[in-house]
């Protein structure tokens, strides 16, 4: 059976077209308790971020479970990662997100984790969309679900934070900006920060039901640059709008992308413990990146970009440390899925447990100069199989002297094929980008 819903993020869209309607919804919530209802009473739980058109989609949701014999329980606005967590606590059978993640607020989302806090199994997904052409029923009235709502869902989240660094862990001295992108970790960011020591100045965090990640968050941090310089702050911290990707921003307002906070933590845990075991990385994941993790004879390999293909590469080595240079960073040895409040704490533990600040800890790594050009593509196809393109590239890479990659890749949510060039030097990258981008424009007309 072909995927007709499920792609590697879960279900997203515009919000009212597409699949995401609050009758879609509705139907979903009804087929996702229909496969989780064969045995025996089940629970599911839902959170949401902030966005306006949250609400709609909560109450269609918990419609359509209720409908088909399932208990619900309401988490309210919480980080994607901390559903995952609270899934496997509550010993729930699924946990759903009502999340666009970093996209801004007319669009809308679903994701879903299984009872183990991670992305359903390929089955689960594909039993769920065979629901979704059945007739839709209720069950007998003394059998529909009950729905109650969980208070304590971000004190308990915040201590699991809390628990993913030693006990004795202190952020007493250290100053900082947290911008929550007006998104769902607005309340427990700021907690778990203040809890553990830190003067925190907050930015991105009075939302409004519109406000998420407009001109905030960990996707425009032109604002957190310029307040920590602003308040002279040691360091900020910017998250997305449901708190599974994050940035940092050095003393100097410089930023610290996903790929350097990778390599703090990496570097850490081989100063620490001795051993990080190796890191798995993705195909945009900056070359400079790979060759420090060389350097200290930290395995690396790259997966296909998505947090999935991450943690699938992540498992199948053995390895508990991954994640994508937009900041979406996994620590398996503590949590099931990428979660940015955990790598914040992964990172600040490596700065004050090693004595040394945020702008000197990425030193012992060199971005290559990286510029991406997206080409409008409306059949994917055409780029199969073109010896123009393929000659374009070639001698790209020829003019790179085996320093530096060429990458095309067609975009999963947007119907644009991305070229991405990566070397020492930038003005030769843009170069590169500029032509292989105008020849795939004319290949694809």
């Amino acid at each position: 059976m072909s995927r007709k819903y499920f792609g590697t993020d879960g279900i997203r869209g515009r919000v009212g077209t597409g699949p995401i309607t609050p009758e879609f919804v509705l139907k979903l919530g009804w087929a996702v308790g229909k496969v989780f209802a064969g045995s025996g009473r089940s629970k599911v739980i839902i959170g949401k971020d902030t966005r306006i058109s949250g609400y709609m989609f909560e109450s269609a949701l918990e419609a359509g479970l209720v409908a088909a014999g399932v208990d619900v329980a309401m988490l309210g606005p919480m980080p994607t990662p901390a559903v995952a967590y609270l899934t496997r606590t509550f010993h729930a059978q699924a946990g759903i997100v009502i999340s666009a993640s970093h996209n801004p607020y007319p669009d809308n989302g679903i994701k879903f984790f299984s009872s183990h806090g991670a992305k359903l199994d390929d089955a689960v997904e594909l039993a769920i969309e065979a629901q979704m052409d059945q007739p839709m029923t209720i069950v007998e009235s003394a059998d529909l679900g009950k729905v109650t709502r969980v208070d304590d869902a971000a004190g308990r989240y915040i201590e699991f934070c809390k628990s993913t660094i030693p006990s004795s862990f202190s952020l007493r001295g250290v100053k900082m900006v947290i911008d929550c992108a007006h998104g769902a970790t607005y309340q427990v960011a700021p907690a778990v920060m203040e809890e553990l020591g830190a003067s925190v100045i907050l930015m991105g965090a009075q939302p409004n039901g519109l406000n998420i990640n407009d001109e905030v968050g960990s996707t425009e941090p032109a604002a957190l640059q310029a307040r920590v310089l602003q308040e002279s702050a040691d360091l900020g911290i910017a998250f997305d709008g449901d708190g599974d990707r994050l940035l940092f921003v050095d003393r100097n307002g410089e930023v610290v992308d996903g790929d350097e906070l990778l390599f703090i933590i990496a570097k850490d845990q081989l100063r620490s413990a001795g051993s990080c075991g190796g890191v798995v990385g993705t195909l945009m994941s900056n070359l400079g990146f790979e060759l420090a993790l060389k350097e200290l004879e930290i395995p690396f390999v790259r997966s296909k970009v998505g947090d999935r293909y991450v943690v699938e590469l992540m498992t199948s080595r053995g390895w508990k440390l991954g994640g994508e240079n937009s900041g979406h960073i996994i620590c398996a040895d503590v949590t099931t899925t990428g979660d940015a409040l955990v790598a914040a704490l992964k990172v600040l533990y490596a700065l004050v447990d090693g004595g040394v600040p945020l702008h000197d800890a990425k030193l012992g790594m060199n971005k290559f100069p990286q510029t991406m050009i997206n080409v409008a593509l409306a059949d994917k196809s055409r780029l199969q199989n073109n010896p123009e393109i393929d000659r374009a590239i070639a001698a790209a890479e020829k003019s790179l002297n085996g320093r530096g990659r060429v990458l095309l890749r067609p975009s999963g949510t947007e119907p644009v094929v991305r070229v991405m060039v990566e070397g020492e030097d930038e003005a030769l990258v843009n170069t590169l980008a500029a032509e292989i981008a105008a020849v795939v424009e004319r290949a694809v007309l």
